[in-house]
């Protein structure tokens, strides 16, 4: 591990490393990252130091030996189902150990394994837990649940030459960084499910003098490499995936693929979701922020290839059959030569609506056809869509349109879905002439009608967005003045600052949806940077400091890096609040750690964490949303501990049942990553290449 590589690492392995942080940005170092294999050639045990402890052979210890080792200082210890036993030197009689630190005072009993680390630290593992006793200064230091400790039915020990021990369990592969110092704590990793072991039950660990960690299961033989790499050649990976994998149609809308086998890319296919919109426009502004950090072509052209994607998303519905009203915004197409998506809709929507939404839309047909006759398109456009629209389309305008000409086609396409909100009373209009489910902005609905309340903070907050980012572009004073009058009415007459003041309705962490807040964070963006009443950025910026509080613990560098980016320099007053706002005020070091940790591997295997020790269940919620808790700190697991598809996943939820049949794409990677570079959250070290990924 080279000089740089030890120091993110270190960084990493400190908790909360920037919670007194002020200076941005971040540099973020090359880091060890994780990757599996489940075939790889046995590690060599002879490649390691001479350091290493070499495994002995005596079996006279008590009880039932589990394991004895010895080390290079001729000390000899054994797991036993008695106890922990060492010899040292010329001892022809078993000590028994009796582990002591601090208040605790363990006399373990079935002792599993035990390990020589490399700085001569005896290590045991057992049920009550891991310790390890120094050579020099004879002090004990234990680890159990109240530590971390993820899981605790041990099979085996391997110390890794970076200080940190891996250990075999019947549920998986448990890493352990010690602290520095005995008041700094122990970071952990648990390796669970197919993304990082061939089996859970590992009946063997050991690692080779780089740090490969190598597995023996019932199900063969797996190896975990710690890989040097950057962000960037992490980025660089995903967008190779992305134009191999994930690019839809010839407008190349951005989606996941379903697999023909797990774990196996070689046959996919691909398939429409009701998100096109929303998942391209994410996608596309992490191309636009890319463009602006780096000025690749590449960057450029893939910004350009998602505007068109979805302007054609409003031109596909107009003059078809039958035909919507100016500026309606299409979910998706699909192409007319394929199979008929009507087939069967009616009846499905009507079930829906009697058994899981009385106010789900029923409409013929749900996929009409475009005037050239080539297209499927999908109505019944939901709010998130449009979010997801405005948020690319304020990005591509102000960062990579550089013509009149090409701001006139995003101010063309902008204009024509405000103005149909405007003139329909703030609502989507369907070709049927009635508003669709979701899509709906207006004071009628949101304040006056009781089905609406939950929605109430998020659609004024959404609604204000749209006009702003109108009023932005305007290139005329009637048009901005139109805008303008139309978002002061809403505030003044309608109360949406107001209503902004709640922008969501939850009871605390973990018991909202996430689909809301990845919405919400993508208004906040641009409705704090065009809004320029001082009161009204105020309520604005006060709305976003409360919400991001509610979702610190989610570790979500998407909405940590916005947070930061779009609060800098806001302000608030009342009679209880005095509070000026600065991104080098927060701790972004979730963020930070949510990159480097995220997996390169995309597929949806299945993982459990609702067995773990160090987790605490949220009770009240697992009827309706599954088994959902957090860690003894608060916070969700790691990322690399669950699978994220999009920022509208549930970090709260702890077990996912995915069959490695689904690769995802890697743009919930990119966004964050090209924003933080953008607003100067986070840098890399110059000269880092982004064209050769190791492999």
């Amino acid at each position: 591990m080279n000089l740089r590589t030890a120091s993110l690492l270190a960084f990493l392995l400190s908790p909360h490393a920037l919670a007194a942080q002020t200076d941005l940005p971040i540099r973020v170092e090359p880091f060890p990252q994780q990757v599996a294999e489940y075939e790889s050639p046995t590690i060599d045990a002879s490649s390691s130091p001479t350091s290493a402890p070499p495994r002995a052979t005596t079996l006279d210890a008590p009880g039932e030996v589990r394991e004895v080792i010895t080390d290079a200082a001729i000390r000899v210890a054994a797991a036993s189902s008695t106890g922990l036993y060492l010899k040292d030197g010329s001892d022809t009689v078993w000590r028994r150990l009796l582990p002591r630190d601090g208040d605790r005072s363990w006399a373990p009993v079935d002792v599993r394994a035990v390990e020589f680390d490399y700085d001569g630290r005896l290590w045991f593992a057992s049920p009550q837990g891991l310790g390890a006793l120094h050579e020099v200064t004879s002090e004990w230091r234990l680890y159990d649940r109240t530590d971390g400790l993820p899981w605790n039915d041990f099979t085996s020990l391997a110390a890794a030459p970076d200080g940190s021990i891996w250990a075999g369990t019947t549920r998986g592969l448990v890493r352990l960084i010690p602290g520095a110092s005995p008041d700094e704590p122990p970071r952990w990793q648990y390796r669970q499910g197919r993304r990082w072991l061939p089996h859970d039950h590992v009946l063997e660990v050991q690692v080779d003098r780089d740090g490969t960690v190598g597995v023996e299961t019932p199900a063969g033989p797996g190896v975990i490499h710690l890989r040097p790499m950057t962000l960037r050649q992490k980025a660089e990976r995903f967008h190779q995936a992305i134009e191999r994998f994930h690019r839809r149609t010839p407008y190349g809308y951005v989606l996941g693929v379903a697999l023909e086998n797990p774990g196996d890319t070689s046959a996919f296919r691909q398939s429409d979701s009701d998100n096109d919109g929303l998942w391209t426009s994410m996608y596309g502004a992490a191309e636009c922020f890319r463009w602006a950090v780096t000025g690749e072509p590449e960057a450029r052209e893939n910004a350009r290839k998602a505007f068109e994607a979805l302007r054609f998303l409003q031109l596909v519905t107009q003059g078809g059959t039958p035909p919507a009203e100016p500026g309606f915004v299409a979910r998706t197409i699909l192409p007319a030569d394929g199979p008929d998506p009507n087939a069967g809709r009616q009846e499905s929507d009507r079930r829906f609506r009697e058994e899981r939404d009385g106010l789900w839309k029923v409409i013929d047909p749900r996929w009409p056809t475009s005037a050239d006759g080539q297209w499927y398109w999908k109505s019944d456009t939901s709010s998130d869509e449009l979010d997801g629209h405005f948020f690319f389309y304020g990005l591509y305008h102000d960062l990579v349109a550089d013509s009149d000409a090409e701001r006139g086609e995003v101010r063309e396409t902008v204009f024509a879905i405000v103005d149909h909100l405007v003139d329909r009373g703030g609502s989507l209009v369907d070709h049927d002439g009635q508003r669709t489910r979701w899509a709906v902005f207006g004071p009628a609905q949101l304040n006056d009608d009781q089905d609406w309340w939950e929605e109430r903070g998020l659609n004024s907050l959404s609604y204000l967005t749209y006009l702003r980012i109108a009023e932005h572009m305007a290139d005329g004073a009637e048009r901005k003045v139109r805008y303008v009058e139309t978002a002061r009415t809403l505030i003044e007459d309608h109360a949406y600052l107001a209503n902004l003041r709640n922008p969501k309705v939850q009871s605390g962490p973990g018991t909202g949806n996430q689909s809301d807040d990845e919405m919400a964070f993508m208004n906040y963006y641009h409705l704090l940077k065009y809004e320029r009443d001082e009161a009204v950025r105020s309520v604005v910026a006060h709305s976003l400091r409360q919400y991001w509080k509610v979702l610190e613990p989610e570790r979500n560098p998407l909405f940590d890096f916005i947070h930061a980016a779009a609060i800098n320099g806001g302000s608030y007053r009342d009679a209880f609040d005095d509070e000026t706002y600065s991104r080098t005020d927060y701790p972004l070091d979730d963020a930070v750690e949510s990159l480097v940790l995220y997996p390169l591997d995309r597929f949806d295997w299945a993982l459990s964490n609702s067995h773990r020790l160090d987790v605490v269940l949220l009770r009240d919620q697992q009827e309706r949303r599954g088994v959902r808790g957090h860690l003894l700190d608060g916070r969700v697991l790691p990322i690399d501990e669950r699978f994220v598809n999009h920022w509208n996943h549930d970090p709260w939820r702890l077990d996912h049942g995915g069959q490695g049949r689904y690769l995802a794409d890697g743009a919930s990677f990119l966004l964050p990553y090209y924003l933080g570079l953008h607003h100067g959250l986070i840098e890399e070290t110059p000269g880092d290449s982004p064209t050769e990924p190791p492999r």
